[in-house]
């Protein structure tokens, strides 16, 4: 039986609660009015998203482990979108395993995700090109055959379609066999016949380098850190860190772990109970002890004040509801 659902988003830290692929930290970096349209469908062995985002962002992904997920432009027309400090265009794919990538894009991304087990995936290129795919250790882009995307972006679209307007049809055994047959057979044809776009051993050092400061940053989310001490806990010169940055997050270290936290501490204000937390204590944890200036680019950044997010609800995603009523949202949110 196929499962869909169709979400919006106003908060994007709530857009994690129902990626069932991966493990994903989003932080828009511009101000403005956020929103997030969510597709999720599962037919069977496949899952598949698609995404809207409203404003510019960078974000973390981390593939949950046992799949493999390919992500790509749905829309020719989409805003610039970089995937590791890479450039991807659309009729390019993004391969994803089991590392932690970052990603970032320009207003009004439009992208779509697929994915299988591993297990899955072999077996299907087994069948279909009577070998296992290649798995290259650095490859992150692929460039398909054009006319073989264009069918996977059309079918990807279509199904995307049938979910938000006749969701019953994919509830059809045959056709939910025939539709998961057909996408993975593109799927796979795409991954087999792509050339990979390889990246330069700078950008496999970036990489590297990146992860570690990400790490260094998730063990160290409670107080101050300095551009210095960062840059002798994780090995590398400060030129070189900026530079890595630069190219996967489109800023410096300082601004991008002041962006994260700002947004960290947003999450942790839009969830906790005004009667038992405070501004203070809540901000003072994530690090910042200069409250003032901390509330004049908190504002500056989320157009309101930390005590007015403190005291609304936690965001209760819209839900236009494409299954009966006893489906749980839990269906499509299990790894």
């Amino acid at each position: 039986m196929a499962l869909s659902r169709v979400f919006s988003f106003a908060d994007p830290s709530a857009c994690q609660t129902v990626i069932r692929f991966a493990d994903l930290a989003l932080y828009p970096t511009a101000k403005g009015r956020f929103h997030a349209g969510i597709t999720l469908i599962g037919i069977n062995r496949l899952w598949m998203q698609r995404f809207h985002v409203s404003l510019p962002q960078v974000n973390t992904v981390a593939v949950k482990p046992g799949r493999t997920s390919i992500g790509f432009l749905t829309e020719r027309h989409s805003s610039p979108f970089l995937h590791c400090g890479l450039q991807v265009l659309p009729g390019d794919i993004i391969v994803n395993r089991f590392d932690v990538v970052h990603q970032r894009s320009d207003a009004n991304l439009h992208y779509g995700t697929m994915s299988l087990s591993m297990d899955d995936l072999d077996s299907a290129a087994e069948t279909i090109i009577g070998r296992e795919l290649p798995k290259p250790p650095h490859q992150r882009i692929s460039r398909p055959d054009s006319a073989v995307m264009l069918r996977l972006l059309k079918l990807h679209r279509s199904v995307g379609q049938l979910a938000r307007d006749t969701p019953d049809v994919l509830d059809i055994p045959a056709v939910g066999r025939a539709l998961e047959n057909e996408l993975i057979h593109v799927m796979v044809r795409c991954l087999a016949e792509g050339a990979a776009v390889e990246p330069s051993t700078g950008s496999r050092r970036h990489d590297t380098i990146v992860a570690r400061f990400e790490e260094f940053l998730e063990t160290h989310s409670d107080r101050p850190l300095y551009l210095t001490e960062i840059c002798a806990a994780i090995g590398v010169a400060e030129r070189t860190l900026r530079a890595s940055c630069e190219e996967h997050l489109g800023m410096g270290p300082i601004r991008y772990l002041t962006l994260r936290r700002m947004h960290l501490v947003r999450r942790a204000l839009v969830r906790s109970d005004p009667s038992k937390a405070t501004v203070t204590q809540i901000v003072t944890n994530h690090g910042f002890w200069e409250l003032g200036r901390f509330s004049v680019a908190y504002r500056r950044l989320f157009g309101e004040t930390p005590s007015d997010t403190l005291r609304h609800p936690a965001e209760q995603p819209e839900v236009y509801l494409n299954r009966p009523s006893s489906l749980a949202a839990t269906d499509l949110q299990a790894a």
